[in-house]
């Protein structure tokens, strides 16, 4: 059974920064992209930032970057999502969720629509960040 577990919301400050983790088991770690997705209150899921596992190739979407960083811990089967001078728009549940790379095609098409589309095939339960002003 695959499983994502996400990890390490909570309430900061504005400003302030927060690590999240996503911790996965069931599947083969090196044969996926995990993303990050968030849905606040009244808003549409957004994608965030993904990593393709393999290679270490990261993709941001265009509000957070500069802010948000994603890595991989492939001894752990683990993916991490730091958030650095969070503002109260990033406010949200943060989501990880995996999808499986595909053989042919480049990584940053592929990525691309993953965080545009949020078509994944695994799913793990939500965790939340507030962000006070």
């Amino acid at each position: 059974e695959v499983q994502l577990q996400a990890s390490g919301g909570g309430l900061v400050q504005a400003g302030g920064s927060l690590r999240l983790s996503c911790a996965t088991s069931g599947l083969t770690f090196d044969d996926y992209a995990i993303g990050w997705f968030r849905q606040a209150p009244g808003k549409e899921r957004e994608g965030v930032a993904c990593i393709i596992t393999k290679d270490g190739g990261s993709y941001y979407s265009e509000s957070v970057l500069g802010r948000v960083a994603i890595s991989s811990d492939n001894a752990q089967d683990t993916v991490h999502l730091t958030m650095n001078k969070l503002q109260t728009e990033d406010t949200a549940v943060y989501y990880c969720a995996a999808r499986k790379v595909p053989l042919i095609g480049t990584h940053y098409f592929f990525a691309k629509g993953l965080l545009r589309d949020a078509v994944m095939d695994f799913w793990g339960k939500g965790t939340l960040v507030t962000v006070s002003s």
